[in-house]
Protein backbone atom coordinates (compact mmCIF):
# COMPACT_ATOMS: atom_id res chain seq x y z
CA UNK A 1 0.00 0.00 0.00
CA UNK A 2 2.15 2.83 0.96
CA UNK A 3 3.38 5.02 3.69
CA UNK A 4 0.13 6.58 4.45
CA UNK A 5 0.37 7.88 8.20
CA UNK A 6 -2.29 10.26 9.75
CA UNK A 7 -0.33 13.31 11.48
CA UNK A 8 -1.35 13.75 15.15
CA UNK A 9 -2.09 16.89 16.72
CA UNK A 10 1.10 17.99 17.60
CA UNK A 11 2.52 17.47 13.85
CA UNK A 12 -0.52 19.31 12.88
CA UNK A 13 -0.30 22.45 14.83
CA UNK A 14 3.60 22.79 14.81
CA UNK A 15 2.67 22.60 10.53
CA UNK A 16 0.39 25.33 11.28
CA UNK A 17 3.12 27.57 13.44
CA UNK A 18 5.97 27.09 10.49
CA UNK A 19 2.89 28.74 7.79
CA UNK A 20 2.49 31.23 10.21
CA UNK A 21 5.92 32.15 10.75
CA UNK A 22 6.57 31.98 7.35
CA UNK A 23 3.61 34.34 6.40
CA UNK A 24 4.85 36.56 8.90
CA UNK A 25 8.04 36.92 7.26
CA UNK A 26 7.44 37.16 3.99
CA UNK A 27 4.80 40.25 5.21
CA UNK A 28 8.03 42.02 7.42
CA UNK A 29 10.55 41.74 4.65
CA UNK A 30 8.03 43.26 2.27
CA UNK A 31 7.17 45.77 4.82
CA UNK A 32 10.85 46.76 4.94
CA UNK A 33 11.17 47.11 0.99
CA UNK A 34 11.89 50.66 -0.21
CA UNK A 35 9.47 49.90 -3.23
CA UNK A 36 6.48 49.58 -0.82
CA UNK A 37 7.70 52.70 1.31
CA UNK A 38 7.39 54.88 -1.86
CA UNK A 39 4.31 53.76 -2.90
CA UNK A 40 2.98 54.55 0.35
CA UNK A 41 4.09 58.13 0.34
CA UNK A 42 2.85 58.62 -3.29
CA UNK A 43 -0.32 57.56 -1.70
CA UNK A 44 -0.01 59.75 0.73
CA UNK A 45 0.59 62.43 -1.48
CA UNK A 46 -2.02 62.02 -3.31
CA UNK A 47 -4.65 61.71 -1.05
CA UNK A 48 -3.16 65.20 0.71
CA UNK A 49 -3.50 66.80 -2.75
CA UNK A 50 -7.10 65.23 -2.93
CA UNK A 51 -8.03 67.01 0.24
CA UNK A 52 -6.57 70.18 -1.09
CA UNK A 53 -8.83 69.93 -4.24
CA UNK A 54 -12.15 68.89 -2.31
CA UNK A 55 -11.12 71.62 0.20
CA UNK A 56 -10.83 74.15 -2.69
CA UNK A 57 -14.18 73.15 -4.28
CA UNK A 58 -16.00 73.52 -1.33
CA UNK A 59 -14.93 77.06 -0.98
CA UNK A 60 -15.67 77.62 -4.20
CA UNK A 61 -19.20 76.52 -3.94
CA UNK A 62 -19.64 78.22 -1.05
CA UNK A 63 -18.73 80.84 -2.29
CA UNK A 64 -20.89 80.47 -5.27
CA UNK A 65 -24.10 80.04 -2.90
CA UNK A 66 -23.04 83.02 -1.42
CA UNK A 67 -22.99 85.13 -4.75
CA UNK A 68 -26.50 83.32 -5.83
CA UNK A 69 -27.81 83.94 -2.50
CA UNK A 70 -26.94 88.11 -2.65
CA UNK A 71 -28.37 87.77 -6.43
CA UNK A 72 -31.78 86.41 -5.21
CA UNK A 73 -31.81 89.27 -2.26
CA UNK A 74 -31.44 92.10 -5.26
CA UNK A 75 -33.76 90.15 -7.27
CA UNK A 76 -36.58 90.03 -4.40
CA UNK A 77 -35.91 93.50 -3.52
CA UNK A 78 -36.07 94.59 -7.38
CA UNK A 79 -39.24 92.18 -7.55
CA UNK A 80 -40.74 93.95 -4.27
CA UNK A 81 -39.72 97.40 -5.74
CA UNK A 82 -41.65 96.70 -9.11
CA UNK A 83 -44.83 95.38 -7.20
CA UNK A 84 -44.53 98.31 -5.10
CA UNK A 85 -44.54 101.05 -8.21
CA UNK A 86 -47.03 98.59 -9.64
CA UNK A 87 -49.48 98.80 -7.04
CA UNK A 88 -49.16 102.27 -6.64
CA UNK A 89 -50.02 102.81 -10.36
CA UNK A 90 -52.61 100.45 -10.22
CA UNK A 91 -54.22 102.78 -7.18
CA UNK A 92 -53.32 105.65 -9.33
CA UNK A 93 -55.40 104.46 -12.11
CA UNK A 94 -58.45 103.29 -9.54
CA UNK A 95 -58.77 106.55 -8.26
CA UNK A 96 -58.45 107.94 -11.66
CA UNK A 97 -61.08 105.96 -13.20
CA UNK A 98 -63.03 106.76 -9.76
CA UNK A 99 -62.90 110.79 -10.57
CA UNK A 100 -64.12 109.93 -14.38
CA UNK A 101 -66.58 108.08 -13.24
CA UNK A 102 -67.57 110.75 -10.61
CA UNK A 103 -67.33 113.51 -13.17
CA UNK A 104 -69.43 110.94 -15.57
CA UNK A 105 -71.99 110.46 -12.81
CA UNK A 106 -72.45 114.74 -12.03
CA UNK A 107 -72.42 115.50 -15.77
CA UNK A 108 -74.92 112.90 -16.51
CA UNK A 109 -76.92 113.98 -13.48
CA UNK A 110 -76.46 117.51 -14.66
CA UNK A 111 -78.11 116.69 -18.18
CA UNK A 112 -81.23 114.52 -16.15
CA UNK A 113 -81.82 117.76 -13.97
CA UNK A 114 -81.87 120.19 -17.12
CA UNK A 115 -84.09 118.15 -18.44
CA UNK A 116 -85.85 117.70 -15.99
CA UNK A 117 -86.12 121.45 -15.03
CA UNK A 118 -87.41 121.65 -18.98
CA UNK A 119 -90.02 119.41 -18.32
CA UNK A 120 -91.35 121.76 -15.62
CA UNK A 121 -91.04 124.75 -16.91
CA UNK A 122 -93.27 123.50 -20.14
CA UNK A 123 -95.11 122.10 -17.65
CA UNK A 124 -95.78 125.37 -16.19
CA UNK A 125 -96.30 127.21 -19.75
CA UNK A 126 -98.74 124.70 -20.43
CA UNK A 127 -100.80 124.94 -16.92
CA UNK A 128 -100.40 128.47 -16.80
CA UNK A 129 -99.94 130.05 -19.96
CA UNK A 130 -96.99 131.64 -19.54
Amino acid sequence: MGNYRDPDFQERKDTAAAAKKALLQKFLAAAEDPKIALRQAERVAINEARLIRKAEREAARLKRETELAEELATAVKRDAQAQLEAEKAASLLTVQNAEREAAITAEKKAERDARYAARKAAKKVRRRGY
